[in-house]
């Protein structure tokens, strides 16, 4: 079991524990208002100031699965993000609670608008209305050498996507991708899919771990790859 990053804490909510970080609730989450209390009047303004721990749900995030199921992330919380496919905001909040500067890409008009809503409470989040299969649209505000690139789109092409994104990626950064294998194509076996795009991937990548998601997500896998 890798370590978790620094921000990320396995704390108990309703007698059980889970993943959570330290910043303002999002998606309806469950909080642990009376801890921080607590903490806060234990420690400096600064930590206070961080708001409650918020549980991170792995059946709503594919990067909390992979954290849960003891995937080697890299992640040590501070790092500079890249974060493709944002949606609403649900796990690239919990990212900007313990990561250093956040780009959240989400494309659809209706989801950004909840993300933008998430970044209000969120200095470190930066969203961008963009499309990630075409990182050139973004390229003026996203630093180059991010430390991780966290990938979860649902399109045909994902592997492309993140050839196409690794231009951002320092030398020893990694991704992070969680494959849909259905958005990819919904006729042939998953197994297959995933096969195909860890193929491709390494036009760029060398995979370092992958590890299907079933305990959380059907038909998804998870890769942390570096650059080659």
């Amino acid at each position: 079991m890798s370590e978790l990053p620094t921000g990320v804490q396995r704390r108990e909510f309703d007698g059980t524990e889970r993943l959570a970080t330290q910043g303002e609730p999002v998606y309806g989450e469950p909080t642990d208002v009376q801890q921080t209390e607590s903490a806060a009047a234990n420690q400096n303004s600064e930590s206070s100031e961080d708001g409650e721990w918020r549980a991170w749900n792995p059946n709503r995030s594919k990067l909390g699965a992979m954290l849960e199921l003891g995937m080697d992330t890299g992640l040590a919380g501070g790092e500079t993000v890249l974060y493709l496919g944002a949606a609403s905001g649900t796990t690239v909040s919990h990212v900007a609670d313990f990561a250093g500067p956040t780009y959240a890409v989400e494309f659809a008009a209706r989801p950004a608008r909840d993300l933008l809503e998430a970044a209000e409470s969120r200095d470190r989040l930066f969203p961008l209305l963009k499309d990630a299969r075409k990182p050139e649209s973004y390229a003026h505000v996203v630093e180059s050498d991010v430390d991780v690139i966290v990938q979860d789109v649902a399109t045909r092409g994902q592997a492309r996507v993140a050839l196409e994104n690794r231009r951002f990626l320092a030398d020893d950064g990694r991704l992070l991708l969680a494959v849909k294998a259905r958005s990819e194509d919904v006729t042939r076996e998953p197994t297959a899919v995933f096969e195909d795009v860890q193929g491709e991937l390494e036009e760029g990548y060398e995979v370092v771990e992958a590890e299907r998601l079933e305990r959380y997500h059907t038909d998804h896998l998870g890769i942390v790859a570096r650059p080659k």
